[in-house]
């Protein structure tokens, strides 16, 4: 019974086949606007993970001062390069710790000039950030110690100063200083925020601050905690140290920060599932339009097919016998409408994808359920127009022309 039902429906779908398509449309957009903007949200949610990961692992940043708001900061007196010396030996958690502090300079070699960051720090930089060099060297020493201007600079900085050339050996201008390229960066790409990571000249801290800075002040510590350490515990331990080598008395505000890495994580991926929840949300109102529009295709086709509906009556077709083969009628719409959504939906995952380049994800499971959600939305949407077939009256319906 329900196969003739359903190749009754094909039959029938295959006679009004434009009819049958736009028909269809509703579902074919719904599936394909859910499955293709929750995909892309996913593979979103992933390129976030994956650059947050990028910038180290189990990374805390510690700043003077506290944020009050968005923006606005509350100032306080900078830390000191003793601040991370004590980090790493007065907290057992910590596995490194980097002073850094941060300044935009133009910089110079030969005819060519670019403006870019140049951060002081030290050599745990390299080792925190997960940073490491395609060429050349990072700082010894005696370059740490000794206040000596040699730099190790990223990928965007040696193309717009070097083209294709080995930058390595050569001496560059930062501002009026000269300084010894000893290292180049290994590529990194963008950063969660849309910055460049590979935009950056990075020097020993003690040369900023006696050429540069003129001062000692280190504007953030970068913290690595020990391998199986959560970094809840590594917070909670700087926090009670710094509370007590800037001599904080309990009740105190910390004139201090400590932002976990894996927070961030959390927060970031938590919006992008959310944005992402609410685009598919959307995007789901186009399967009940597509579910509406097939309901009322298919109460025109009661319509238009009465006489047929009460010769099946009138030669022994049960009242079920009619309510069935409208309901297969629209659930195969709205099954093939789902189908093509769900060819759709592919395509455009893997275009843009590759386009805006995030990783390509495509849930199997979030397919099947686009799929059965609109075959749903069919049965549901042709149920009355099904009912009102299936309650014609044979006599009334052998006299309509």
């Amino acid at each position: 019974m329900i196969w003739n039902s359903f190749s009754l429906a094909l039959i029938s779908i295959g006679r009004n086949l434009l009819r049958s398509t736009l028909t269809m449309l509703g579902v074919i957009i719904g599936v394909a606007a859910v499955v293709t903007m929750v995909n892309l949200g996913r593979g979103a949610t992933e390129s976030v993970k994956a650059q947050i990961s990028s910038m180290g692992s189990n990374l805390l940043f510690v700043r003077p001062g506290q944020m009050r708001g968005p923006g606005a900061r509350v100032n306080a007196d900078p830390f000191e390069l003793s601040d991370a010396r004590a980090i790493v030996h007065e907290v057992p958690s910590v596995l490194a710790a980097a002073p850094t502090t941060a300044k935009g300079m133009v910089v110079v070699y030969g005819s060519r000039n670019w403006t870019t960051s140049v951060t002081g720090t030290t050599n745990d930089y390299f080792k925190i950030r997960d940073m490491s060099v395609t060429g050349g060297r990072i700082f010894s020493e005696a370059e740490q110690d000794g206040g000596k201007l040699s730099c190790v600079i990223g990928e965007t900085v040696r193309r717009e100063l070097f083209g294709s050339a080995d930058p390595i050996g050569e001496r560059i201008r930062l501002g009026t200083l000269a300084c010894d390229v000893v290292g180049l960066l290994a590529p990194k790409g963008q950063t969660t925020m849309g910055s460049d990571a590979d935009d950056t000249v990075i020097i020993p801290i003690r040369a900023f601050f006696r050429r540069i800075a003129g001062s000692s002040d280190v504007s953030s510590i970068q913290v690595q905690a020990k391998v199986g350490v959560p970094t809840s515990r590594v917070k909670s331990d700087l926090e009670a140290m710094l509370r007590d080598r800037r001599r904080i008395r309990p009740g105190q505000d910390d004139n201090f920060s400590v932002m976990d890495m894996q927070e961030i994580v959390q927060v970031m991926t938590g919006t992008t599932q959310v944005l992402t929840s609410l685009l598919g949300a959307v995007a789901a109102v186009s399967l009940l339009v597509g579910g509406i529009g097939i309901m009322n295709i298919m109460l025109v086709s009661v319509t238009e097919r009465t006489r047929e509906i009460g010769i099946r009556q009138a030669i022994g077709a049960f009242e079920s016998d009619v309510l069935l083969q409208f309901l297969v009628e629209a659930a195969v719409l709205s099954s093939l409408g789902g189908l093509i959504g769900l060819v759709l939906a592919l395509i455009a995952c893997i275009g843009i994808s590759a386009l805006i380049d995030l990783p390509f994800l495509f849930d199997p499971l979030l397919a099947l359920g686009a799929f059965l959600f609109s075959a749903a939305v069919g049965i549901i949407f042709g149920y009355l127009p099904a009912r009102k077939a299936a309650k014609l009256d044979p006599i009334e319906a052998l006299r309509r022309e």
